[in-house]
């Protein structure tokens, strides 16, 4: 069962831009739950609680519970907007989600075994493609990161999400293409030790060889 996160809520009666500003100042953040075939429902939150839900990892892949008026609603975030001076939440959407229902979600990945990678001992750099991956799964099953193993990898060898180990039952929601995770890279300092062994190796042979012998002069 993954981690759920409560937040308690109070119902807010008006939509709309007026309405918002006016429960913002009464300190205080609109939000909406939507979905499951039931009508929205209007609520605010208290600001610093939803601060400290939004900024836990993989947010947006960790189910929520809302309670308002006796009622607890299962959601999932679905989005976040904030200020743009003081990148506060102003305004937040959740989607709820039933037993058993499939949702999309991004999954955050990590990666292990950074000191087994033969690329990244010889001075190589992880350059990640994807910090997330969309991933369908069951609500009642979301996994909490996709794990990517180093171990083995050289410099110009890349990791594609077949090679990733999906949980039971969690699948990528892109599936015609089998996309890159990640890769090693080579770094400027690598660069250039190979550009100077190319350059030993290739001054060595042109060193070695023999003066060419003068043709002797004919006599007269």
């Amino acid at each position: 069962m993954p981690e759920i996160i409560s937040l308690e809520a109070e119902r807010r009666l008006c939509a709309g831009k007026g309405a918002a500003r006016a429960v913002r100042r009464q300190g205080r953040v609109p939000a909406i739950v939507y979905g499951n075939n039931q009508e929205p429902a209007l609520i605010s939150l208290e600001p610093r609680e939803l601060a400290r839900a939004v900024a836990r990892p993989a947010f947006f892949a960790t189910l929520v519970d809302i309670s308002v008026d006796g009622t607890t609603h299962r959601t999932l975030p679905r989005d976040v907007q904030y200020d743009a001076v003081s990148d506060k939440p102003i305004h937040a959407d959740f989607m709820r989600v039933g037993a058993g229902a499939n949702v999309t979600v991004t999954v955050p990945v990590t990666f292990i075994n950074q000191d087994r990678s033969p690329g990244l001992r010889r001075g190589g750099i992880l350059n990640i493609v994807r910090h997330g991956v969309e991933v369908i799964c069951s609500v009642d099953n979301i996994p909490d990161r996709l794990v990517v193993d180093l171990d083995g990898l050289d410099i110009g060898d890349s990791v594609h999400i077949a090679a990733v180990a999906m949980p039971a039952g969690a699948r990528p929601a892109i599936h015609e293409r089998d996309f890159t995770i990640a890769s090693i890279a080579a770094s400027s300092a690598v660069r250039e030790e190979a550009a100077a062994a190319a350059a030993t190796a290739a001054a060595a042979p042109a060193a070695g060889e023999a003066p060419a012998a003068a043709t002797p002069t004919p006599a007269a």
